[in-house]
């Protein structure tokens, strides 16, 4: 007989709204891409454990063809402008430049047009705005708090607002690299890998913070877990799909079975998985984080081509800011 499972030891690693509040509405704005927006009150932050204030998701495929890059760049700029006020800009871009899926704020930095110093010649030409970048680096490495560095340079430079961008540890499988978080809460540094930092937010730095994240990191517990659960939808997969006329035409493995209609039998589940399969998701979960921590392999992994995948979204990405804080840029390309 199984054991009762006490969750509330249990630290699910998620920087994402969308796996902290459960009834979200998607749209989908182009095919593919799916948008779900949410002004978070602050009896419902406390609920799911997130600032109050509004959170913009945006989720898709692929971006490694030239069609959907400019369709989920567009998208991104739609979700983007709102939030932008298009005056003085301070960019950061967090993370440690020596791990690649941590490097997603440096390279979209890397890439944002700077104009500030032009100031000190004359008035910036109609079309761009004052931008100004800062790579800070972890504090691992520099010894110094994040946020305390920003405030410095936010008294200095005066921006209008603060736009962060940082990689984030997603809980699924399915939203790694494939999901864009925009939020006007700001971002706490390390906090989906257990590194928690002093926020970097309006409330730490007196001016309005923006934060864009793109979770490129899953911890094992989860990788396991979703293992279990697609196993469970092949398996429904291929008991309804052998009894129809489509099985007689096209090959299973031709057929991404998570894009179809499949309701997982109980009886299947249990039966699959004996007493494991009585576990609802986060009992599983859960009994995987006590099989993995103590020894020391409840991992943080990445996907093998992240090295070729960042590239792509921090260029998505910094190409989105360049062409909202700088229309001019834009025009340039018609």
């Amino acid at each position: 007989m199984l054991r009762e499972i006490d969750l509330k030891n249990f630290k699910i690693r998620t920087d994402l709204i969308t796996e902290s509040v459960t009834d979200l509405k998607r749209e989908e704005v182009l095919k593919g891409v799916f948008v779900s927006k949410l002004c978070l009150d602050e009896t419902r932050a406390k609920e799911g454990l997130k600032k109050p204030g509004n959170y913009t998701t945006i989720e898709f495929t692929d971006i490694t063809d030239i069609d959907n890059f400019l369709g989920v760049k567009q998208v991104l700029k739609s979700c983007l402008k709102p939030f932008i006020k298009g005056e003085k800009t301070l960019l950061i871009g967090l993370g440690n430049q020596k791990s690649t899926p941590d490097i997603l704020g440096p390279k979209t930095i890397d890439e944002i047009v700077v104009t500030s110093y032009l100031e000190n010649l004359g008035p910036l030409e109609e079309g761009f705005s004052s931008t100004a970048i800062f790579k800070p680096g972890v504090t691992g490495e520099t010894g110094l708090e994040t946020s305390s560095v920003l405030k410095s340079i936010v008294t200095s430079f005066k921006p209008k607002q603060v736009i962060v961008i940082d990689a984030l540890a997603s809980k699924s499988l399915d939203r790694v690299c494939k999901t864009i978080q925009i939020t006007d809460t700001g971002i706490e540094p390390g906090s989906g890998v257990g590194n928690k930092r002093t926020e970097i937010s309006a409330d730490t730095l007196g001016v309005p913070v923006l934060a864009i994240g793109i979770p490129t990191v899953v911890d094992a517990v989860s990788v396991v877990s979703d293992t279990i659960t697609y196993l469970m939808k092949q398996y429904s997969f291929q008991k309804k799909f052998l009894h129809t006329k489509k099985s007689r035409l096209i090959p299973t493995s031709k057929i991404n079975y998570l894009n179809e209609e499949i309701e997982i039998d109980k009886e299947d589940k249990e039966k699959v998985l004996g007493m494991l399969g009585l576990l609802e998701e986060e009992e599983v979960k859960e009994l995987f984080y006590e099989v993995l921590t103590p020894i020391g392999y409840n991992l943080m992994v990445t996907p093998k081509e992240i090295d070729f995948t960042v590239q792509k979204l921090a260029h998505l990405l910094a190409t989105a800011l360049n062409e909202i804080l700088h229309p001019k840029l834009e025009e340039s390309k018609e």
